[in-house]
């Protein structure tokens, strides 16, 4: 997923979804949305993808507890912008734009995240 107002010749094998205002990712295990892309207003708990910040500008979803998805065994694990100094995550994998922006251009669908 990316911002279109923000990022601009992006190239990529893999979907790309434009991330706009009413967009968001649902956190709350007591939805039957739980884990995946919703769109706003939303009754549940979900994080919102469109940030004034930039860690957002690009996001690579990984397929962390999709195939099933498990209640309360997590959701929204991204690799997106880090923040200045590398501030930490929420759980997430953040790496600089221009990084992100090449990692983007040689994976593939099949391509495998490992992360010890």
């Amino acid at each position: 997923m990316y911002r279109k107002d923000r990022i601009t010749n992006f190239k990529s094998k893999i979907p790309k979804i434009i991330i706009k205002k009413n967009m968001g990712w649902c956190d709350d295990s007591e939805s039957k949305h739980y884990n995946k892309l919703i769109k706003f207003p939303f009754k549940y708990n979900a994080e919102k993808l469109y940030k004034k910040n930039n860690t957002y500008d690009i996001i690579l979803v990984l397929d962390f507890n999709s195939r099933p998805i498990r209640k309360n065994k997590g959701s929204a694990i991204f690799i997106h912008v880090a923040r200045k100094n590398y501030k930490n995550t929420a759980g997430c994998i953040a790496v600089n734009k221009k990084n992100l922006r090449n990692i983007i251009k040689i994976i593939n669908k099949k391509t495998f995240v490992n992360i010890n």
